[in-house]
């Protein structure tokens, strides 16, 4: 017998797929363009500024991946569990480089939807994707290492998942059960976009199959990592920072005297008592919380501040100063609410945190030394990089993102047009409840209003809300663009 050669499998792309592929990017030529110059932008920010940038917050996500069998008591694990997973790699610069990627992802989602399921023109698409793609401190958070960039992705996933399929199946509602879950456990403030996307499907109308699956399987993930930490911490929580957080949030308004705290059985709350008269606290209420200074220390003792009992008298005493003093709350949020509109960029909370999100800041370019979850906070770094990890200053690049940073970046008032563009959509499809504009507008509104109301203003937690009120705006414009091909009448349903 003789024996026959089997052909080689190659896995080179053919001419026919080339073909496509050239095919595509002609179509897509507008984006294409746009999303080459994004992605030359963040290789000129990580060759700047490498390994990576720091934050506050970055260490103990350091040190929750490297510790991974213990709970953090502050904040859910999730994105520690995605720097656990790039361990072995042992470079911070590949952690930046997925989150880039995650930037870049997230207005491709944006483009996507636009012009596949309403229809935008391609540069009318595009545009809605600026703000994403080009924002330096978009581009800039992107490079700490933090939560944010995939917080961004996992939202804008879900919204997209949700507007994409206007007549949901179980199974993509299963999808979009596992994406909340790995949301709320990257922040928990992914738990209201769960009651948020709920909500939407109810008034949609999108049957209980889809609903069903999204809360089981969404369940399944928050309720075991809930009871890890209950195994851990004794609390069945997520974490055990909400009621202090939220005890920093009334720290600037709360008036003992008004809340008829009753002694003895509140003196664990009078204990939490700010001495100082309203109009001369602290201008952030972060200074009874972070700061290591006399009012910190004042209010909680030099020990550990996020205990289950601490949090559980914290969060008491904030709500009672809510209920004694609804008026100053509702002021004190009203004003960190539209803070967040300025055209200008203000100085706030205080330097160092302003200073935090500047390319070529000083505070980034040398580790902190303080004690972390498990550790030290540099050594703990220097443990995952298996080097130095302080951020490099790199000449020019670094030259010329300090610069870009001065000139281009999402003004708060632009962002305000936006959402106030959104309303207007929600508005005039009120005889569908806001039509899809709803979800989008509704999220992004929840993603500047929730630390408002629980916690205090920042500036990057303005950036989860801009994809979503780019995504509500474009929709909401999509009558009076000339549309990609004639509707159908099924699509006009």
């Amino acid at each position: 017998m003789v024996a026959v050669a089997e052909p080689a499998v190659t896995t080179a792309p053919t001419p026919k797929r080339w073909g496509r592929l050239l095919r595509l990017l002609r179509a897509h030529r507008v984006f294409a363009i746009t999303l080459g110059v994004a992605a030359l932008v963040r290789i000129v920010t990580m060759l700047g500024f490498g390994p990576a940038m720091w934050f506050n917050d970055s260490y103990e996500y350091v040190s929750n991946a490297l510790h991974a069998g213990r709970p953090d008591p502050i904040r859910p694990n999730g994105y520690g569990f995605w720097l656990f997973l790039l361990r072995p790699f042992h470079s911070f610069s590949l952690v930046v480089f997925t989150q880039h990627l995650m930037g870049l992802a997230t207005a491709l989602l944006i483009y996507a939807l636009l012009t596949r399921k309403f229809r935008l023109p391609g540069w009318g698409a595009t545009l809605a994707t600026v703000p994403v793609l080009f924002d330096a401190y978009e581009i800039q958070l992107e490079q700490l290492i933090m939560s944010d960039s995939m917080f961004i992705l996992l939202v804008t996933g879900v919204v997209t998942l949700v507007l994409w399929h206007r007549q949901m199946s179980w199974q993509v509602g299963a999808v979009v059960g596992l994406l909340l879950a790995i949301t709320a456990l990257t922040r928990s403030i992914g738990l209201p976009i769960l009651a948020l996307v709920v909500a939407y499907l109810l008034i949609k109308r999108a049957g209980w199959r889809p609903i069903v699956a999204l809360l089981s399987v969404c369940a399944v993930p928050v309720l075991a990592y809930m009871g890890w930490f209950k195994a851990v911490n004794g609390e069945f929580a997520l974490t055990q920072s909400d009621g202090v957080i939220l005890y920093m949030r009334t720290s600037l308004f709360a008036d003992c005297n008004k809340m008829n705290l009753k002694l003895p059985q509140d003196l664990g709350q009078a204990l939490l008592c700010i001495k100082d008269p309203p109009n001369e606290r602290a201008q952030s209420a972060q200074a009874y919380l972070w700061w290591d200074n006399e009012n910190q220390i004042h209010v909680f003792g030099s020990g550990m501040k996020f205990t289950g009992e601490i949090n559980a008298t914290a969060g008491a005493f904030a709500k009672k100063a809510i209920m004694a003093q609804p008026v100053d709350y509702l002021r004190i949020v009203s004003r960190d609410f539209f803070r967040a509109f300025r055209w200008d960029r203000p100085q706030f909370p205080d330097y160092k945190t302003y200073q935090l999100y500047e390319f070529g800041n000083a505070f980034t370019q040398k580790l902190a030394h303080w004690s972390s979850y498990h550790g030290m906070t540099d050594l703990d770094a220097m443990s995952y990089e298996g080097g130095p990890a302080a951020t490099t200053v790199v000449s020019p690049w670094s030259t010329i993102m300090i610069g870009y940073q001065k000139v281009v970046r999402l003004p708060g008032t632009v962002l305000g047009l936006l959402l106030l563009l959104g309303l207007y959509g929600v508005a005039v499809r009120w005889r569908k409840i806001g039509g899809p504009v709803l979800l989008p507008w509704l999220a992004a509104v929840g993603l500047i209003l929730a630390p408002a109301a629980t916690a205090e203003f920042d500036y990057r937690y303005l950036l989860p809300a801009v994809p979503l009120a780019c995504l509500a705006a474009a929709i909401t414009l999509r009558n009076g663009l000339p549309l990609k091909r004639p509707l159908l009448r099924r699509d006009r349903a």
